[in-house]
């Protein structure tokens, strides 16, 4: 399956979901690409995982920031292999924690791991909302503890 093709799937799966993240975090070794890069030399020419660069493409073409998490202990081996790659210019940072929605991919990113990753997201903003809501009513509620300790 082409960049393009995979492109315009991840495009398809994003446009289901009405609540999109703002920011995604990748991590890169065996979630971008298949090794782990301290085990590689810089003089090699990496590969990503087949659909990591059409779902890369999507992201940035709805306008959703991306930023790099790893713990990799070759940190100059790993930003050779992105500039390499030529994805340096998809991300808008580099983290060093991940967020609070999180998935493991046992073999790299792909277009079940995008949906998964969206499903999983949207469950966890949908409960947020409900906490926020909760918290709410509670904090209104003259009996609640918040306003007797306030008095």
């Amino acid at each position: 399956m082409g960049d393009d093709r995979v492109k315009n799937e991840a495009l398809q799966i994003i446009g289901m979901f009405q609540v999109l993240p703002r920011l995604v975090v990748f991590d890169l070794d065996y979630t971008l690409w298949p090794f782990y890069c301290e085990c590689r030399s810089k003089r090699e020419m990496p590969s990503l995982y087949p659909q990591a660069k059409g779902i890369l493409n999507a992201f940035k073409d709805k306008g959703i920031d991306m930023a790099i998490a790893s713990r990799s202990p070759t940190p100059d081996i790993a930003n050779t292999f992105i500039e390499k790659l030529n994805i340096k210019p998809m991300f808008v940072a580099k983290v060093s924690k991940m967020g609070v929605t999180s998935i493991l991919v046992d073999n790299g990113v792909n277009l079940g791991a995008l949906r998964e990753g969206l499903t999983k997201f949207t469950q966890n903003v949908k409960t947020t909302e409900k906490n926020k809501e909760r918290w709410a009513k509670f904090t209104q509620n003259p009996n609640s503890s918040k306003s007797k300790s306030e008095d």
